[in-house]
């Protein structure tokens, strides 16, 4: 690892199951190909209308193991009331020193949920923040390369899409885990409807990847927006 880095990817989520939903397939097929990739839940989703912080526990381990991700952990920022503040950018800024990842997945810009802007917020400001040396934290100063950010709820058109096809069947089997909070076998159908435990929800998640993968001229793809365009080394290394 000449560069650095341990982690090729690193991919946050506000909530456990957010990464799932929004770039399940690119990180499945990231460990196929060998690159080594950590996900980080800023929250423990508690406020959730389903389930319970523990329940949501067990379920992102379960999702964790089905994708074959080598290091999952939760940073408990508090599901609702976060903020995009001094003590949760150190926070953020100590997890990617420690991780120190060439690559960094994020929430959705902007999203229905207001958790989704504030975590893509918190974490490319703490990507930024990381690679200055002045801010002590006990660690080598880390800026990883890239910040992408998911699209999840609310279309967004895509800066760029990762070709998927071959890994859907996965990304599925990692949603499901999370019995409590999409529609699937182990429902418990006396919780609370909610906008994302309706079948319909996983019609939507599979119609989106075949939008996303049309956009591109794929069959399914994931899209992902960037603040910063990437720098490629020439027109042969695009599609």
């Amino acid at each position: 690892m000449s560069d650095g880095h341990v982690y090729d990817i690193v991919a946050f989520g506000a909530h456990p199951d957010d990464v799932e939903l929004f770039a399940g397939g690119t990180l499945a097929k990231s460990v196929a190909r060998g690159l080594r990739v950590a996900i980080v839940d800023l929250t423990l989703g508690e406020l959730g209308t389903r389930g319970t912080h523990e329940t949501r526990k067990m379920e992102s381990a379960a999702a964790q193991a089905i994708l074959g991700i080598e290091h999952r952990e939760n940073l408990d920022l508090g599901d609702g009331f976060f903020d995009v503040n001094e003590l949760s950018l150190q926070t953020v800024i100590e997890v990617l020193r420690r991780l120190r990842p060439r690559q960094v997945l994020a929430n959705a810009l902007s999203d229905r949920h207001p958790d989704h802007g504030r975590g893509a917020e918190l974490v490319h400001r703490a990507a930024f923040l990381s690679g200055l040396t002045k801010i002590e934290t006990g660690q080598e100063a880390w800026r990883p390369q890239a910040v992408y950010h998911g699209i999840q709820d609310h279309w967004l058109d895509p800066d760029f899409v990762v070709d998927i096809e071959g890994f859907t069947e996965v990304k599925a089997q990692a949603i499901a885990a999370y019995v409590t909070q999409f529609h699937g076998p182990g429902t418990d159908d006396s919780e609370p409807m909610t906008p994302i435990s309706s079948p319909e929800f996983l019609e939507y998640l599979k119609a989106r990847d075949m939008a996303m993968g049309r956009f591109a001229g794929l069959k399914l793809g994931e899209g992902f927006q960037v603040k910063r365009p990437p720098a490629v080394e020439g027109l042969e290394f695009l599609g």
